[in-house]
Parts: C-alpha cells; structure tokens; sequence
C-alpha cells in the first residue's frame, strides 16, 4: 500500500437548521457531524461503520460536496483537503459546484440502492459513458464507445448488456453498472455509501471481491461506508468507528475488529453473528436506554447516556481521540 496521503478530514462539522413557526424561521440544528477528523492514503480503503443516524453517510456526501444541493442552509465547517498526484492541496469543504467539477473526476461515489440511483431511462451505454461525456470531452464517440465496453468487461458484465436498460438487471448487476459508471473517470477515490446493504448475502460476496480486485488493479481508493463490521473489516486497511456524530475509534482492521476499546465499538461487535457453534455462547453486550436525539445531544460524551463504564465526569467535555498505540486511537479515556 502506498501511504502518501490523499484525503484529509480535518474536525469536520455539518449542521442542518431546522426551521418551524407561522414565518418558518430557524428554530434549532441537528449536529449530524460533529467535529470528525481522519485521513485516507492512496490505495487505502478507510472503512467507515456506525449504527443508522450516526452521520457516516453525511460524512462521504460532504467530501463530495452534494449536501448544499439537498439543503441549501445546511452549514459546513472544518476542513476537507485533497492531495494531488503532484503535491498540491486543496480545500474543497465548501467550493461551488462549477469550481468542484475539476474534482469530480478524481472523487467518485457508489450509492447504497442500485435501484434508484441508475436512470431508468438511459441504457447502460448511455450511464456509463455520461461521467466520460463531462470529463473527457477529448474522447472521440468511438473512443467512448470502446472504454464503455472495456469497462463493463471490468465489472463482470458482457458487452452486449450496452444497450439494455437498469429494469432488465438484478441487483448485483446494477451494483456493477454503477462500479464501472464510478470508474470511467479514473478516480483517485470512490466514496462507498453502504454498496451491498441492498443485495442479498451471496451477492454482496461477489460484489466485494470485485471490488478489492478493482483496487489492486487501480490502485483506487475507497471510503467504505457500512453498518456491517463484518464486511467492513474484510475489504478495509483501516476502520473508524462513529456515533452520534462523532468519532469514538480508528484503527486498523485487525485492531477495531479483535481488539476494540471504546464501549460503542465494543458492543457493536457483539452484535456480529459468528458462524462457529463452539462460539455460540459468546456474551452479546445490549446497551441500556435508547440513542439519544440528535436535535439535544447529551452534553460532553454522547455515548455516556448508554455506556456501561461512563463517569459523571463524562458529561464535561466532549471527549478527544487518544493515542493507544501509533496506528489505534480512542475517544475514552477510561477505556484505555
């Protein structure tokens, strides 16, 4: 793996108003993330886990700057900087979509439903030529033409699918359509958004493998973003794990998945079904109360209201990520 850097995620913060009354001014925020810091080095898959409404979809959508076209209010803070090949840096957090386009073609993104993120109108030509139409207007037809077809050999699909349309495909395929739609522009980074929590179990095998095969043949790299520690921990060179907005742990795979810290991450794996019936009485940790609303966080550790270790100190001060050892860091300090 090549460890120059690529992607910095410095303490990043996304705020969306919420706005009520007669005259619909702004009434409160939901802290979807708050203050999330990490990096991302070239051939690097970084995963990403947390339990629904942590904010880690949040998290990809704001590296490629999409959340201002959902809710135009929506306030962004931090710093989000990309490395170039040629030892630039650039801050993309907030840049207007005419100034995002150049990077476009080097951050790419897989969507969760394979069903509702290809157009049912275009053909699979049509789909994955488009990114190609917009970045490599140099391309002649017939050049397009030619690396679509290369690309859907890539993926596992024949050429003759060119001309079908997203209805007469399963989900795996589409999943597929839309890998090689993510990779015609030659991406640097794929951002993942859960690319197999809609495909059924033996699909979502094949679909991973390709895409550890895609990444060694490239040399891409991908933000993989998942509730599944299982699935997360067999492609990822590194896990974060969020909550509530935050971030409680980072890792390598092999650390947060056989040596977790923090509480969360902890009680998180538990809830992973192992297939060994010697190991069937492994304890299972259930966390006390429900998760807390986002629109009143409790104050200081947002996971104090549900965790097993939590001190009355902990509602101080919102805990930072601590050094365990040089590659594992964690936010709790009664945990180390």
């Amino acid at each position: 793996m090549n460890n120059s850097l690529l992607l910095e995620v410095k303490n990043l913060q996304v705020f969306f108003p919420v706005f009520g009354g007669v005259f619909q001014k702004k009434i409160a925020e939901v802290k979807a993330v708050d203050g999330v810091s990490f990096t991302i080095n070239r051939g690097e898959t970084f995963g990403l886990v947390g339990e629904s409404g942590c904010g880690k979809t949040t998290v990809g959508r704001a590296i490629i700057n999409v959340l201002t076209h959902v809710s135009p209010d929506v306030h962004i803070g931090g710093e989000i900087l990309y490395h170039d090949k040629d030892g630039k840096v650039h801050d993309i957090t907030n840049l207007s979509s005419s100034d995002m386009k150049k990077f476009r073609s080097k951050i790419q993104m897989i969507f969760q439903d394979p069903y509702s993120s290809l157009n049912s109108r275009l053909s699979v030509k049509q789909i994955v030529s488009e990114p190609l139409e917009i970045h490599e207007t140099h391309l002649s037809a017939k050049q397009v033409e030619e690396k679509v077809l290369w690309l859907l050999e890539k993926v596992g699909l024949q050429p003759e699918y060119a001309n079908r349309f997203p209805h007469e495909f399963s989900g795996g395929q589409r999943q597929r359509i839309g890998i090689a739609r993510a990779l015609a522009t030659n991406p640097e980074l794929i951002i993942c958004d859960e690319p197999v929590s809609a495909l059924d179990v033996s699909v979502q095998a094949q679909v991973i493998n390709l895409m550890e095969d895609l990444r060694d043949e490239f040399g891409v790299s991908y933000l993989f973003i998942a509730h599944d520690l299982s699935v997360v921990h067999h492609i990822s060179d590194r896990i974060g794990v969020m909550y509530l907005g935050n971030m409680v742990e980072i890792g390598t795979s092999s650390e947060v998945y056989f040596e977790p810290k923090h509480p969360y991450s902890k009680a998180l794996l538990s809830a992973v079904p192992i297939p060994d019936p010697k190991l069937k009485g492994k304890k299972r940790i259930l966390l006390q109360g429900d998760i807390p609303n986002p629109l009143n966080k409790p104050s200081g550790c947002s996971f104090r209201t549900r965790c097993p270790i939590a001190s009355p100190s902990c509602a101080e001060t919102i805990p930072t990520l601590i050094s365990v050892n040089p590659t594992h860091t964690v936010a709790c300090p009664y945990s180390i």
